[in-house]
């Protein structure tokens, strides 16, 4: 199995600018003028370009917003240096919404994009929460 994060955005141009800014990702490509491919991460991230106000499941009166919103599933970016990756993601533009949280074994700050969705930076003292 293969996972792939989709994450939908008002504009592409801003996004794509943000993200390889912030992150460090790169535009692997675009798929016509509403879908961007980005790499560098464990998982490709595909920008989709949907207006605000749009309806994304037609069964359900949902729209779009873009401002910021919250939601139990979001993205965390592993990085090796919690502090520069932080001033790299504010620099480009992101949110901070917390101090740093020290858990098991992990560092972590939470963000949010200039549309909307929250992000963590996170650096791991080992591989993984555990340490090892």
């Amino acid at each position: 199995m293969r996972v792939i994060v989709n994450l939908d955005v008002p504009e592409l141009a801003p996004a794509i600018d943000f993200y390889t800014a912030a992150l460090g990702l790169q535009l692997s490509r675009l798929l016509d003028d509403d879908v961007a491919e980005l790499s560098g991460a464990s998982a490709t991230l595909y920008l989709l370009r949907h207006s605000a106000g749009s309806h994304p499941v037609r069964s359900l009166p949902l729209q779009r917003d873009y401002s910021r919103h919250w939601t139990p599933v979001h993205l965390d970016f592993v990085v090796d240096d919690l502090a520069a990756a932080t001033q790299r993601a504010l620099n480009a533009g992101a949110r901070q919404e917390s101090g740093c949280v020290d858990w098991r074994g992990s560092k972590c700050i939470s963000f949010a994009d200039p549309f909307g969705h929250g992000f963590c930076l996170i650096e791991f003292a080992g591989a993984t929460y555990s340490g090892s």
